[in-house]
């Protein structure tokens, strides 16, 4: 577990709002301290964090939740876990609060459903973007070379906040492929208190049965990654494929 902390790119932009919290949980558990009690640690924790002994169902994990216990293990994935739970304690409480209530009502007679399937891939690979209107619409159309190209400038108007724990993870191995689930702010993103607040706040049954997010390539984001300054690597199609429905001319 050590090991894989003491290399994390803290200096990487996705990393760049987690960077405060996350070294100082890192230092901790390089201190010899084991994880729960790393993150246990910090200040304003909004639960308890325990050890994980066995595997866990969903059912199972989130009665832990409610009442006041978050498992994790010793691995860089509920690292990340345990710091989304630092940092955006009120959405992670409402996902949390969601997914219990879907299971009690029997999910869809054992089916997961579109609810639950939706606060999955938000809780592990979403994203927050805060953009001008050009290049959600760009995103929203799977027009790569207007997003990526084109509108390249205004991305210095832009501010992409990731939110997914697995995402964060698979980040530490950068791969052109990796895909954020992107939901629109109506907040600015530079105060991660604010944000945690506005996506509490939007988080409901109906709103994520529609799925109000659309997936983009994360490290095609200029100034992300540098292989993007060339504009070949928006080329693959495989990774920035069209929107179902057009073609290329």
């Amino acid at each position: 577990m050590e090991s894989s902390l003491t290399r994390i790119a803290w200096q990487a932009p996705w990393l760049s709002p987690w960077r405060q919290t996350g070294e100082q949980v890192a230092q901790r558990v390089s201190q010899g301290l084991p994880l729960h009690e790393s993150l246990n640690a910090q200040p304003g924790a909004p639960l308890r964090f325990v050890p994980q002994d066995q595997p866990l169902s969903g059912a199972a994990y989130e009665h832990s939740i409610s009442v006041g216990d978050c498992p994790v293990r010793e691995n860089l994935h509920d690292f990340f876990s345990g710091l989304c739970w630092l940092q955006f304690p009120k959405a992670k409480a409402r996902l949390n609060a969601l997914h219990a209530g879907q299971i009690a009502g029997g999910s869809a007679h054992g089916r997961r459903g579109p609810v639950r399937d939706a606060l999955t891939v938000f809780d592990e690979n979403g994203a927050l973007l805060d953009a001008p209107q050009p290049l959600w619409d760009a995103l929203l159309a799977h027009d790569w070379h207007a997003l990526f190209i084109d509108l390249r400038p205004l991305w210095g108007q832009a501010r992409l906040l990731v939110f997914g724990h697995a995402l964060l993870e698979k980040l530490e191995t950068p791969r052109k492929e990796l895909t954020a689930h992107v939901w629109r702010t109506q907040c600015p993103l530079d105060d991660i208190t604010d944000a945690d607040a506005w996506l509490a706040g939007q988080l409901n049954p109906q709103r994520l049965a529609a799925k109000p997010f659309t997936p983009m390539p994360v490290l095609g984001v200029p100034g992300w990654w540098p292989p993007n300054e060339d504009e070949s690597f928006y080329a693959d199609t495989r990774v920035f494929r069209l929107r179902r429905g057009i073609e290329l001319s």
